[in-house]
């Protein structure tokens, strides 16, 4: 990609500069505030048109689940904690649903483990009305708008129902959007952007999958991504540089009668989650010690990802909720030990635990009301939520 060559600061000032429609150099970060914000220009630019503004309550999860196909009884509350704090709209991304070797690789879409995951969760999801026999339970390639023979469920007498309305798989990454049935007539404009980085990215394991779509007048775009591995200095710089790329390459369809942002920092409600693989600049045994002593504000003073952010180096004005809770990688599976942190069990591959897995959000009308984790033991990685208060604006003609 031309302009990748030059140092990292020039790239990111370029990159969070960059209007693709315009061409006029203007920082997004201020025209997110300027009078001409996307869908939000549409109330100036029609002063008849009257607004309401309601809040709606969306999930974005994470999770690498290292290759490794889901059970079928899979418990699915811990993560999406479907009991009583049900949201709106979940959005859910993994890395690795499978392995990443020859035939998936190079071979067809294997998407018969995207399909048993969203089978999951949409059982999950779903609970109060089971799946009758021989029902499908969801499309992953889907589109909206879903026919209705192809909805998920029936209707619910709480209303509490969820559909697919869409779901992205890239080789070992997979995306999939599930919201309340009331709302998805009121979706539209829904695209996808996919986006290999470095040579992994070539082989499918690295990059990206946003999804932008908007809700009544208000614009949102999810970027799941799995940035470049490893703990060297120049797997950082990498990761600063995947990042960067993604945000220059990623492109939506132009529709200028609705006034639509091509470009991800262009929206109004913007998440970005994933495996960002940022480490932890400490010796191994200081990360540990650390760990059972539950230090965590002393473990992030050293967190890479909180570093870049503060000097600047990636993601400039993006935010993220407070960490409080253990780092999420890398676990041996089926257990609650770090590798390297039982002896009993030796490994050639030794990893420092890190925050690799992380949620990040950029733009205002947002409020992210919890960041953690959950304990399922499926895989080294443990998955990442949060749950986010969003304010959008309905017209008033709207239903």
């Amino acid at each position: 990609m031309q302009g990748f060559n030059i140092n990292e600061s020039k790239i990111l000032k370029r990159i969070l500069s960059f209007d693709n429609s315009k061409g006029d150099n203007q920082n997004p970060s201020l025209a997110k505030k300027g009078t001409h914000s996307n869908l939000n220009h549409q109330s100036s630019q029609n002063p008849t048109t009257c607004f309401h503004h309601h809040t709606k309550k969306i999930f974005v999860g994470s999770w690498n689940v290292g290759g490794i196909e889901p059970p079928k009884n899979l418990d699915m509350e811990d993560w999406l904690e479907t009991q009583n704090n049900m949201a709106d709209i979940y959005v859910l991304g993994f890395q690795e649903i499978v392995p990443l070797n020859a035939a998936n690789v190079l071979g067809p879409q294997n998407r018969r483990v995207s399909r048993k995951w969203n089978s999951i969760i949409g059982a999950a999801l779903n609970k109060r009305m089971p799946i009758k026999k021989g029902e499908r339970t969801g499309e992953p390639q889907k589109v909206y708008p879903l026919k209705e023979q192809e909805q998920v469920c029936e209707k619910s007498d709480g209303g509490q129902d969820f559909q697919c309305i869409i779901s992205k798989q890239m080789v070992g990454m997979f995306v999939t959007i599930w919201v309340r049935r009331d709302l998805y007539r009121s979706i539209h404009h829904l695209n996808v952007s996919s986006v290999g980085c470095g040579i992994m990215g070539c082989l499918g394991n690295k990059g990206s999958i946003s999804i932008r779509f908007c809700l009544h007048e208000t614009s949102f775009c999810f970027i799941c991504s799995h940035l470049a591995s490893g703990g060297k200095e120049e797997n950082r710089r990498q990761r600063n540089i995947d990042a960067a790329e993604i945000l220059y390459r990623t492109s939506f369809p132009a529709d200028p009668l609705h006034d639509m942002p091509e470009k991800i920092i262009d929206h109004d409600r913007i998440v970005w989650l994933g495996d960002l693989n940022y480490r932890i600049y400490l010796p191994d045994f200081a990360t540990k010690s650390l760990i059972k002593r539950r230090q965590w504000e002393t473990l992030l003073k050293h967190d890479q990802l909180k570093m870049e952010l503060t000097e600047g180096h990636v993601f400039q004005g993006w935010h993220e909720g407070a960490i409080e809770f253990p780092p999420t990688y890398k676990y041996h599976p089926n257990s609650e030990d770090y590798i390297g942190c039982d002896q009993k069990q030796l490994t050639k591959k030794k990893r420092a635990p890190a925050w690799c897995d992380r949620i990040l959000w950029f733009g205002e009308g947002m409020k992210q009301t919890k960041y953690s984790r959950s304990e399922s033991k499926l895989s080294d990685h443990r998955p990442v939520k949060a749950f986010f208060k969003v304010d959008i604006n309905v017209a008033q003609n709207s239903d």
